[in-house]
């Protein structure tokens, strides 16, 4: 059962205008959308307080359920690859555990059923340090279950953080090289920002092109902070579970008209 409120403009006028997003769209062509959009989603726990439920748990069901259909949109657009921040290293200490037990088995659920749509690849990005038995538990079956899969990949970044993750890859680099009985000059040497990148967590797949985040923030809040260095930016004003399809729509729109000069 959806809890979610109705979101507005529902009705003609509504029908009528994502229409014309999609055929703007169509004409700017398939090539001209983005490969891979990361999604920060966020105003779950406001809009759980606006509706006038009494935990905030509720919020983070509507959210889940809209990040459901968040990936249907992709998916029926072409989209390859997007990357969904769940929960942050950060919220694993800063949340109150009543409400962080509830989002840590909210997000276990979504990612066995996403595990199960359609064509789906899920993989964990982020550490399972801190995290529960069950959650990590969790991932990994959705890992598993859905890793021959060749249809939209799906990235949950859960127990992640872009410092943490770049630091993780230079550990990486660092054990690979000793184990290889190379030495530091050696490293000096070969460390690139490919090498770099080849063990991040996301590692062999493309940066993302859009970054949107939802509640009208304005912040990363330390989400791929190595991969977003030339992504686009788009911030909505809608709390996460009030997300419209027009919403995404026009941010793809926005998108496909922006010079992109990659630090210029």
């Amino acid at each position: 059962m959806s809890e979610r409120r109705q979101s507005p403009g529902r009705g003609v006028l509504y029908g009528l205008y994502q229409k014309r997003l999609r055929r703007d769209l169509s004409a700017a062509g398939a090539e001209a959308l983005p490969h891979h959009v990361a999604m920060i989603i966020d105003g779950n726990r406001r809009w759980a307080r606006q509706v006038g439920f009494t935990t905030v748990e509720h919020g983070h069901r509507a959210g889940a359920a809209k990040m459901i259909e968040f990936l249907e949109w992709c998916d029926e657009l072409g989209i390859r690859v997007v990357t969904l921040y769940l929960l942050s290293a950060d919220n694993l200490a800063n949340r109150g555990s009543d409400e962080l037990d509830a989002l840590m088995k909210i997000i276990a659920e979504l990612a066995l059923d996403l595990s199960r749509q359609r064509d789906w690849r899920v993989q964990h990005v982020g550490t399972t340090t801190g995290l529960p038995g069950p959650l990590a538990e969790a991932l990994r079956t959705a890992e598993q279950a859905s890793r021959e899969n060749a249809g939209l990949h799906v990235n949950l970044a859960v127990g992640y953080g872009g410092r943490t993750e770049i630091t993780d890859a230079m550990r990486s680099i660092v054990a690979e090289h000793h184990a290889a009985g190379r030495s530091l000059e050696d490293l000096a040497e070969t460390l690139t920002p490919e090498l770099i990148g080849e063990h991040l967590y996301t590692g062999g797949q493309p940066d993302p092109d859009l970054v949107i985040r939802t509640s009208g923030e304005q912040r990363l809040s330390d989400f791929m902070l190595w991969q977003s260095a030339h992504s686009e930016f788009y911030f909505v004003e809608a709390l996460g579970p009030d997300l419209r399809e027009v919403d995404f729509l026009r941010a793809l729109r926005d998108f496909t008209r922006r010079n992109r000069r990659y630090g210029g």
